[in-house]
């Protein structure tokens, strides 16, 4: 495509101009221009408003035009801000038998859980997880994502960690879409380890770290706060710590029990996710502070689990982003539009508050302001569904797929 081009006439354009990052969101302040365009130039959109008057504008500048042919809406393209989709294997055998029942620890003693995806992920070669990553890219592409998060965290070692990292690098050199890599040796402590937990987190600031940043591999670090995995003391520990290395944070918070979110708020990080266990107490601290609570929904599905109370950290006036875990155990949909079809649904939100959860809200979530948006100045990173009424996205429950996908202005999907 031209570096400078007009795209239109759509039925609809949802811009999510002037909304705030914070609070509830009735669906009144939404702006969502009829019959508009977009102009855009060098990737970045340059105006958007009615067609008729990008259309004139286009003709004066003798700008090229991209014409739709069928009645389309545009919303930004999907911000999914949290996954682990680089793995190797299958966790049905577990699928199964948490169905049926079983416990979490019941499936870890029979040789399941997190261990298992360790252990195929660490005999898995670079080649290979990056050819899982980028086919799991190609399916979120097809359902709208136009930027991803993608964690470690299923090899436990500083060698196993790191070819995780090289291998999701190597897949956003080659994707269609952005991937934003976040590091997450501190899943859980590997079996293996020999040593305590707090053991654990000073062996990855020694060894592993300096040589992500020296590979400049990942700005961004995770840990899982949780019994069985860290706890506060850790946490804090190892998020300090890498606050004082310039690291981006993020946090796995409140899942099961309470004190992730508060380290998280202590630790000034840009998210803490999950939430599903936040009280009235975790809830307040949550609306004070800037971090980002995001709602896993996914999870409460794979889990048969409670939601993140989304609706009460709205009203108390936090923000809210919606990400759809993809991981092979406890998340194995991965398809963020209907995961945030059936969240906003449970949690009584408006589609202000859904779209603004999968969109820019999610975008400041992983540290990025400049997409999630289709206005002035932001990436023009833009999902079109054929249809006249943008309400039929959700109404439909993820089963609508995107016609049509642009990022950067590029179109890439059809």
């Amino acid at each position: 495509m031209p570096d400078t081009i007009a795209i239109g006439p759509f039925s609809q354009i949802v811009t999510m101009h002037d909304l705030p990052l914070k609070g509830a969101l009735p669906d009144e302040q939404l702006e969502v221009i009829e019959n508009g365009a977009l102009l855009i130039q060098n990737g970045r959109i340059r105006a958007v408003a009615d067609w008729e008057t990008i259309r004139q504008r286009a003709k004066s500048e003798e700008i090229p035009w991209y014409q739709l042919e069928k009645p389309l809406i545009a919303i930004p393209g999907l911000v999914d801000a949290h996954t682990h989709i680089c793995y190797a294997g299958s966790r049905a055998k577990d699928y199964a038998a948490r169905s049926a029942g079983k416990t979490y620890l019941e499936i870890a003693q029979a040789g399941g859980g997190i261990w298992d995806t360790v252990l195929k992920t660490r005999s898995a070669s670079r080649e290979v997880l990056t050819e899982s990553v980028l086919g799991r890219t190609a399916r979120l592409l097809r359902s709208g994502v136009t930027t991803v998060e993608v964690k470690s965290g299923y090899a436990l070692t500083v060698e196993g960690e790191l070819k995780m990292l090289r291998a999701i690098e190597d897949a956003n050199r080659n994707s269609h879409i952005d991937i934003v890599s976040t590091c997450l040796p501190a899943h859980i402590v590997p079996r293996d380890f020999g040593g305590t937990a707090m053991e654990y987190i000073k062996y990855l600031l020694a060894d592993f770290f300096p040589v992500v940043q020296k590979e400049k591999l990942a700005q961004r670090a995770d840990i899982f706060v949780e019994a069985e995995a860290f706890g506060l003391a850790e946490a804090e520990y190892y998020l300090s710590t890498l606050d004082q290395r310039g690291f981006d944070l993020t946090v796995h918070a409140d899942q099961f029990s309470t004190g992730g979110s508060q380290v998280a708020i202590a630790c000034q990080a840009l998210s803490a996710d999950h939430l599903e266990a936040s009280g009235e107490q975790e809830i307040q601290a949550l609306a004070k502070s800037e971090v980002i609570p995001v709602a896993l929904p996914g999870a409460s599905l794979g889990l048969g689990c409670d939601f993140t109370p989304g609706r009460r950290l709205l009203d108390a006036g936090a923000s809210l982003a919606i990400a759809s875990d993809w991981n092979p155990g406890s998340a194995p949909m991965g398809d963020l539009l209907t995961c945030a079809s059936i969240f906003g649904m449970a949690e009584k939100l408006s589609l202000a508050e859904i779209l603004a959860g999968i969109n820019f809200r999610a975008a400041a979530a992983l540290g990025l302001h400049d997409r999630g948006r289709l206005v002035e100045g932001q990436l023009a990173d833009i999902t079109a569904f054929e249809t006249t009424d943008y309400r039929e996205i959700f109404y439909q429950q993820g089963q609508l797929r995107p016609a049509m996908v642009w990022k950067r202005g590029q179109l890439i999907s059809t």
